[in-house]
């Protein structure tokens, strides 16, 4: 038995492309000698489908592709993920499900029973967990146990009373574990899901097949990895992250010792500020922007970006992501600098600007901004300068950004680190803009470790950049530590409370000045009407803001 896997970057609801893709697979698996081959979750239609799976139509292109894949299945098997309809008369309409498709037809399904509703997840939504009695996949003498993602995580996340698949499908006595998947990257991921996947394969006695999709999805950045474990649990192979692949493999080479052994319950290593990632979480991060930023622009059929160049860490890490996504040419930078700005914050933009050859123009703010504070200066006359103004620069360079970017077809990038958007430091329809936040899930201290992983082999950003007291350079001689406290003392009190979901008492238990800690938190919570009007940010961490973090506007706590 040959059995080869795909790892493929889909597009939500662009059937045709879709269903070409697996159809090309399977042909290149069948000239490999391949005898089944495997997709992954709800591969037909893209993974998440989100609303369209309420369209009648939609669920008929998903019905109509999977006959289409079926067609090319004569001499090898497939097993590719759709939604598929509820035919009882009670629960959800749908049902996430695995279809096995051999000799021009679907030969069986298997329907996802643990259906995952934390963090970006709300699967229950829309499918009705499996209630059906189980059944194994029998194919040339080989019985397959066919699951579906969540079906092989941690049961102890659900409630009691939810079947555990892989017990069941134990006492029907398969020879191997499939499972397909969607799982979103997040840094600790990698090491969570082989963990759980080696549980399965050693506690089973069997071989595993894993197959997770790849690509950006809006915020959702999937990284592939998908893997085959041995059956006494050790790693046999593992796919390359962020990339599509197709590998095929002879059950009966699986079936024997892999080459890595099963690995340690995954240590949380610590990097910037007590910011929990392993040592390889900032090159992963890095992969996983670039790819986020690419797949976003291709698949909404954007070329060209756009974004303000300050001479800040922020904007330059932006700036070094986007032109490896898209290539330097296909990027606009502007330097927008006002009257407060520092000669060296110019000339560092333009220096790495010219340093990644991306072509820039300087349009400086001071007549637009005098020009407003004559307007109005009959309300404001006589009154002290304060954040009003600061705002209006903000303001003033997000209404020239978007100008350039309508009339010559650009897309802003929203350039605002995690930092400053938890505590509010950033301007609504300012700095605020975008189409997509590049930078809004990593804390200002993990820009600075992105900052110096680009600068690794040479210096990309300049030096002084990195090296500066961050400034919103606003007003004379301003420093963000003017208003908010340091960034490795504000990261540490902010991932606390956003990834680790610890209250004020926790966190000030943990050593931090209890005063500052009620601060910062008041800041992150008085500040989430302003989170909700932002771009989709790009999903690096366990706990990012958008649809996985969903907190009331109104409220207060503590």
């Amino acid at each position: 038995m040959k059995i080869a896997l795909v790892q493929t970057n889909y597009i939500v609801g662009n059937f045709d492309y879709n269903t070409g893709r697996i159809r090309d697979a399977i042909a290149s698996a069948r000239q490999s000698g391949a005898d089944l081959v495997v997709f992954s979750e709800l591969s037909v239609c893209g993974y998440p489908p989100r609303d369209f799976l309420e369209f009648t139509d939609f669920l008929e292109s998903c019905t109509n592709a999977v006959r289409q894949i079926a067609s090319d299945c004569q001499g090898i098997a497939a097993i590719v993920g759709s939604p598929s309809r509820n035919p009882g008369e009670k629960g959800k309409p749908l049902y996430n499900t695995a279809y096995f498709l051999s000799e021009g037809m679907v030969s069986g399904m298997a329907h996802k029973t643990l259906l995952p509703t934390y963090d970006v997840f709300d699967e229950y939504r829309y499918f009705e967990p499996n209630r059906l009695p189980y059944q194994v996949i029998d194919y040339k003498s080989t019985r397959f146990a066919l699951t579906i993602c969540e079906d092989l995580w941690n049961v102890d996340n659900y409630p009691l009373y939810v079947r555990n698949p892989m017990e069941e499908l134990f006492t029907l006595q398969p020879d191997v574990i499939i499972n397909i998947a969607a799982s979103p990257f997040h840094y600790n991921q990698p090491e969570i899901r082989q963990t759980i996947l080696s549980r399965n394969a050693g506690q089973y006695h069997l071989p595993l097949f894993y197959v997770n999709q790849v690509g950006g999805q809006t915020e959702l950045l999937f990284d592939g990895g998908s893997m085959v474990i041995s059956s006494d649990g050790s790693l046999h192979d593992e796919f390359k992250r962020f990339e599509e692949e197709i590998r095929v493999y002879d059950l009966g080479e699986v079936q024997m010792k892999g080459i890595t052994p099963p690995p340690a319950p995954p240590q949380d290593g610590r990097g910037v500020s007590g910011i929990r990632h392993p040592a390889s979480g900032i090159a992963l991060i890095h992969s996983a922007l670039v790819m986020g930023i690419r797949d976003y622009f291709s698949k909404m059929g954007f070329t060209k970006a756009i974004l303000g160049l300050s001479g800040g860490i922020d904007s330059a890490v932006t700036l070094v992501l986007a032109a490896e996504a898209l290539g330097s040419d296909h990027i606009k930078a502007l330097l927008l600098p006002s009257g407060f700005s520092s000669e060296h914050s110019i000339t560092d933009a333009r220096k790495l600007a010219e340093n990644l050859h991306v072509p820039y123009n300087i349009i400086p703010i001071g007549q637009p901004y005098s020009a407003l504070l004559d307007s109005l200066d009959p309300l404001f006359k006589d009154l002290d300068f304060n954040l009003t103004e600061e705002n209006i620069q903000a303001r003033i360079r997000a209404v020239i950004l978007m100008a350039v970017a309508n009339k010559f077809g650009y897309i802003l990038l929203n350039t605002s680190n995690k930092s400053e958007a938890a505590v509010g430091y950033g301007t609504l329809y300012g700095d605020m803009c975008g189409g997509i936040s590049v930078l809004g899930d990593l804390y200002k201290t993990q820009v600075y470790e992105l900052s110096r992983y680009i600068n690794r082999e040479t210096e990309v950003i300049p030096v002084n950049t990195i090296e500066k007291a961050p400034s919103a350079e606003l007003r004379p001689d301003q420093k963000d530590s003017d208003s908010l406290p340091d960034y490795a003392l504000l990261d540490q009190i902010l991932y606390q409370y956003i990834e680790e979901r610890k209250g004020p008492d926790e966190i000030s238990g943990m050593g931090f000045d209890p005063a500052t800690v009620r601060k910062v938190l008041k800041m992150v919570n008085e500040s989430e009407w302003k989170r909700h009007q932002t771009p989709p940010i790009l999903r690096v961490s366990p706990k990012a803001f958008g649809v996985g973090r969903r907190m009331p506007i109104v409220g207060k706590y503590p």
